[in-house]
């Protein structure tokens, strides 16, 4: 018998310090699903702060912007690599860059995908509802397709 519970909202966190980015992720995101709780930071390190101080309420996925003031992309994933509760987190690295030492970078600190970010709403909307549809568990089995398009 499965249970179907009505009340679950999914968990998102994005951390990025473009303030028009932001806004762009939220309002793509509740063209989406409007039934998912984003919570916004708009560093590295407040993202850790808020991850750390609230072990018992998780995100279920984790939009990481590479290029940011105080710890930026690269070393807030690694420090979230080094912490035994987040280190399982599904992590997916968002950068406008395509370079592919950026990208190699990102799979070797641990990251679960790379997305390079799009240039149009559409494509965010289409990048996040990809992301929604994903099985984070069976995903991190395979690093096949790393990078989202």
């Amino acid at each position: 018998m499965s249970l179907n519970n009505t009340n679950y909202q999914r968990s998102i966190f994005l951390a990025d310090d473009d303030d028009d980015d932001r806004i762009m992720f939220v309002d793509a995101l509740l063209e989406v699903d409007q039934n998912v709780i984003l919570t916004q930071a708009e560093d590295g390190k407040q993202l850790i702060d808020i991850l750390q101080t609230q072990p018992d309420s998780l995100p279920e996925i984790v939009f990481l912007d590479i290029n940011m003031p105080k710890l930026d992309g690269f070393e807030c994933l690694q420090e979230i690599k080094k912490d035994s509760n987040l280190k399982k987190l599904f992590i997916i690295m968002l950068s406008t860059s395509s370079d592919p030492l950026t990208i190699d970078k990102a799979l070797e600190y641990g990251a679960s995908f790379y997305a390079v970010k799009p240039s149009s709403f559409s494509g965010l909307k289409s990048l996040i509802k990809q992301v929604l549809q994903m099985d984070p568990i069976a995903l991190s089995q395979s690093k096949k397709h790393f990078r989202l398009v």
